[in-house]
């Protein structure tokens, strides 16, 4: 059995397929669809037999998706010889609000849910949707699932997810806070706990995803009790281009000072802010961290603000749960930045967290684990897989529909 697992953007349409066997799952392609809608597009596939890349002019998702299929049913380098031999296709969702806890069959009331939430999520939900419509007509006889990030985030209480509003608005309109990357979660909680030689079901693990958008999960036992992105991924950490918290207050100063309409407000927030606001020159930590080594100040502010944020929010994470048993890298930065890792973790060393500098510049030489033996709370950098959770929900919805 094949499961291809799709991921769609706004002008992108990245996806990879694995083969179901008797020990698992095992990646056979992979590529990307780039450009959407523009002038010219790029195709680029990768399987067991070779790669193809070419350009094309590709105008919309259906012929995006029309294309993922040229690639993979291509007679000399393809990895399938005919679309039904996908049996299942996973889809990757951003929003689905409260009313979805996993994953589900994307038939036609889940895509409503889709459309319904693309309000909070207007630059991930409907590519997503656009995504899953197309793939449908590609793949006509495939079961099509949707992996939501917000499903991990469903058992966080009343007392975590709700803002200090006035109530009404949150049975109006389901204003309260959601949380993502939750597919990433699932995969690094679960990774963690392996690498440790402990069920997962009696760790305390705080997860830091720390990419372009970045946040933090605070999972008690195996449930997620808390997350610092809210309704929106706008909320929580610093990121590369958005601000994380702020004093609500400045949205409302900002129109009134620089006469701003909404629209604008939240657009600089979103596009403008964040590692890229605070430093002027970038939103790529990689940057950065070069500029601040020539003695750019203000490469180093900008870090530093990132840092800070993170290491408070793992303090607030300690008290949330009572203690600390792991706490988990993920994500470009968090896989990739011993630098960034050491200064999240500066200063903590009185909570019982210590990091070993030479497992903290080579995480993989040292089996993933980069704090002191003396530490009394792990730390781990654990490289992320989405793909695979979203390949594994989907083929178990296969069986199970065989099944009944």
């Amino acid at each position: 059995m094949k499961i291809l697992v799709i991921n769609s953007g706004s002008s992108t349409i990245k996806f990879k397929l694995y083969g179901a066997e008797s020990g698992g799952l095992r990646e056979e392609a992979s590529g990307i669809v780039e450009r959407i809608g523009e002038e010219v597009s790029y195709v680029r596939y990768r399987g067991r037999r070779g790669e193809i890349r070419y350009e094309a002019k590709v105008r919309d998702h259906e012929e995006g998706m029309a294309h993922v299929l040229k690639v993979l049913t291509d007679p000399e380098k393809g990895a399938i010889a005919d679309p039904s031999e996908v049996v299942g296709v996973g889809h990757r969702v951003v929003h689905g609000g409260s009313e979805v806890t996993g994953a589900v069959v994307a038939d036609e009331r889940v895509e409503r849910i889709i459309e319904k939430y693309s309000r909070m999520a207007p630059l991930h939900n409907p590519a997503n949707l656009l995504g899953i419509r197309a793939a449908k007509k590609v793949f006509p006889r495939a079961l099509h699932v949707a992996v939501f990030d917000t499903a991990f985030h469903s058992t966080i209480p009343e007392e975590a997810y709700l803002y200090a509003i006035p109530y009404e608005y949150y049975l109006k309109y389901g204003i309260r806070r959601y949380g993502f990357h939750g597919i990433s979660y699932t995969y690094v909680c679960r990774r963690a706990a392996e690498i440790l030689g402990r069920p997962l079901e009696q760790l305390r693990i705080i997860a830091c995803h720390l990419g372009s958008g970045a946040s933090v999960a605070a999972v008690k036992y195996g449930r997620c009790v808390d997350t610092s992105m809210g309704m929106t991924p706008l909320e929580g950490l610093v990121m590369g281009t958005r601000s994380g918290d702020i004093d609500p207050a400045i949205f409302y100063f900002l129109m009134k000072w620089e006469g701003l309409s909404a629209d604008e407000v939240y657009e600089l927030l979103n596009e403008r802010s964040g590692l890229l606001g605070l430093s002027g020159i970038s939103n790529d930590v990689r940057v950065l961290i070069e500029e601040w080594r020539k003695g750019n100040e203000a490469a180093g502010r900008a870090l530093r603000v990132f840092a800070y944020r993170v290491r408070k929010y793992i303090g607030a994470y300690m008290a949330a749960m009572g203690g600390v048993d792991a706490i988990v890298f993920t994500a470009g930065i968090g896989e990739q930045s011993p630098l960034m890792r050491k200064l999240i973790l500066s200063g903590l060393e009185e909570l019982g967290i210590k990091l070993d500098d030479a497992r903290n510049e080579n995480p993989a030489a040292h089996g993933w684990v980069i704090s002191s033996d003396d530490s009394k709370v792990k730390v781990l950098v654990v490289p992320t897989d989405e793909e695979l959770v979203i390949a594994e929900e989907t083929l178990r919805k296969v069986l199970e529909l065989r099944k009944g």
